[in-house]
Order: structure tokens, then C-alpha cells, then sequence
């Protein structure tokens, strides 16, 4: 079942030892526990799906969060880095403090799937009207976090420690003459009071087969690259198609050029030179 599985991914990053003192917590109970919370992370992420909104403009789904920790008994932060939501999970026993990061904003995208949760959303960004769609995952990311805070929020009583559970607002970027994001989070203090002694997230992937999840030590997708290519064709006269050089109209026969293949070429050139170092054997499939 995939969102368990997620689920307890976040909860053996945090360390199965710091939930599990005195082993009066099992990991049977923790993974009972994440399979009990599963509809309603479905749930979540559904709502999140069909009601996404773009970087620093995330204020119904900081709520939407914000409600469910107060409603577990955690201390909330709200407005931190605009609209970036902190949660504070004292355990009671002594221990680390272990961070666990989810994004919450969307991207300007239109959607075309065909589920009943699809997003009709308009909005404004960047003076532009534009669709948008959670179309890299955020809303899966929210739900799993706030199923987590659930769980672990349940086994208080047994969790060494303390977690900070941080809803990172503008992780695509924020609005043209805003700040936003990780950065500006950090800026805020969203690490201390008290100082974060490691911090996980995690991030879905639909080429992962379901059930699976990759780890690698270290960072993982933790930079952003960016690519400019300028493609030149030639033009001609009407009267000498021959002559010309297309490059935007994708057509059949050796005499014209595909730019999509040409692209894809130069941006696999450039991920070569610059992230082979980062595709190590140290990439694993757990079950």
C-alpha cells in the first residue's frame, strides 16, 4: 500500500529507536498506526489537489495544517517565511531534535487529468492570469507530513526527544520582487528555538515502482540548476522551402531538425558534466 509506505518512511528517518523507548512501542504498533491514519492523509491530499495554490499565497492550506497540529496538541507557528506553517511535538522523554520538512505550494500549470479532485483554480502570479495545478507532488508531501504528526503526536509518551515538523511555503520559487522559500525560512529562525540537530524530507517519484522508496546518504535534490539554450534556424523565401532551416515544426525527413531531440541532447550533455558525481552506487530500492 503506497501511502503507508510513505508515511513510514518519515517515521524510520526520524529513527525507530527515538519512537520506540523502552520498547513499549513496537515497530507492528507504528506501522498500525500509519495504516489507521491512511484515509484520512487520502483525504488531505485530495482536498490539497483540488485547492492549490502558488508560492507565499498558501493561506488555505497553512490552515488547513495549522488547524490539524493545534488539534493534536502541538505548538503552532504561523506566518513564518509569509505563510509557512512550524510545528513544535515535545516528547517526553530527552532526546535529539529531528526537523521533517513537506512543501506546500503549486505550480502555474493547467490541469488535464481526468479525476474528480482536478484543480479549476485561476489566479494571478507575476501579473499574469494562469491555471494552477500541484504538479510536483506538494500535496502528497503536506498530507504524509500531517499523517506523520498524527502518529507520532499518538506516542508522545514514548518519543525521545522532540520534532519539528516544517511546511516550507514558495519551494518553486516565489513571486517576482518577493522572498520566500527555504531561504527565507532559515532567515526566520524556522531552525532554532530550539536548534534543529538534523533535518528529512522526502519527495515522490512516479518512475519509483509503488511500494519502494530510494535513499542515498547525504543530500538528495537538494539543488536547483538552471539551463538556457538558444536554437538558431534559417529562413528562406517562400519560393525556396529547400533553402531553410525549421526548427520549431516538427516534420519527418533528414533535412529537418528536431528541436525536442536537439534539447534533450544538450540537457543530458549538461546533467553528465555536472551531477555525475551524484549518481553513486550509494542509491538504494528498500522495500
Amino acid at each position: 500500500m503506497k501511502r503507508p509506505i510513505l508515511i513510514l518512511t518519515f517515521l524510520f528517518l526520524i529513527g525507530f529507536n527515538n519512537v520506540n523507548a523502552q520498547l513499549t512501542t513496537t515497530k507492528d504498533d507504528v506501522e498500525a498506526a500509519a495504516l489507521k491514519v491512511e484515509q484520512k492523509v487520502i483525504e488531505w491530499r485530495r482536498d490539497i489537489h483540488e485547492n492549490p495554490e502558488l508560492g507565499n499565497q498558501e493561506v488555505r492550506t497553512a490552515a488547513l495544517i495549522a488547524k490539524h497540529l493545534k488539534s493534536l496538541g502541538i505548538e503552532v507557528k504561523t506566518n513564518v517565511a509569509v505563510t509557512g506553517v512550524v510545528g513544535l511535538l515535545n516528547g517526553d522523554l530527552p532526546g535529539p531534535v529531528i526537523a521533517l520538512r513537506a512543501d506546500m505550494d503549486a505550480l502555474p500549470v493547467l490541469e488535464r487529468t481526468p479525476v474528480p479532485f482536478a484543480s479549476k483554480v485561476k489566479t494571478v502570479y507575476n501579473g499574469n492570469e494562469t491555471s494552477v495545478m500541484h504538479a510536483c507532488g506538494h500535496d502528497s508531501h503536506v498530507a504524509i507530513l500531517m499523517g506523520v504528526a498524527e502518529v507520532l503526536s499518538g506516542m508522545k509518551k514514548n518519543l525521545k526527544g522532540t520534532v519539528k515538523f516544517i511546511f516550507q511555503p514558495a519551494e518553486e520559487g516565489a513571486p517576482k520582487g518577493e522572498e520566500g522559500g527555504a531561504e527565507l525560512m532559515v532567515k526566520e529562525g524556522a531552525l532554532e528555538n530550539p536548534k534543529v540537530d538534523v533535518i528529512f524530507g522526502l519527495h515522490i517519484d512516479s518512475q519509483l515502482e509503488a511500494g519502494k522508496i530510494s535513499y542515498r546518504p547525504g543530500g538528495m535534490f537538494a539543488g536547483v540548476g538552471d539551463l538556457r539554450i538558444t536554437v538558431k534556424g534559417k529562413s528562406s523565401h517562400g519560393a525556396y522551402p529547400c533553402n531553410r532551416f525549421e526548427l520549431i515544426k516538427m516534420r519527418k525527413g533528414k533535412n529537418h531538425f528536431c528541436l525536442k531531440r536537439y534539447i534533450n541532447i544538450m540537457a543530458m550533455k549538461k546533467a553528465t558534466t555536472e551531477v555525475q558525481q551524484l549518481l553513486t552506487p550509494n542509491l538504494a530500492k528498500v522495500a
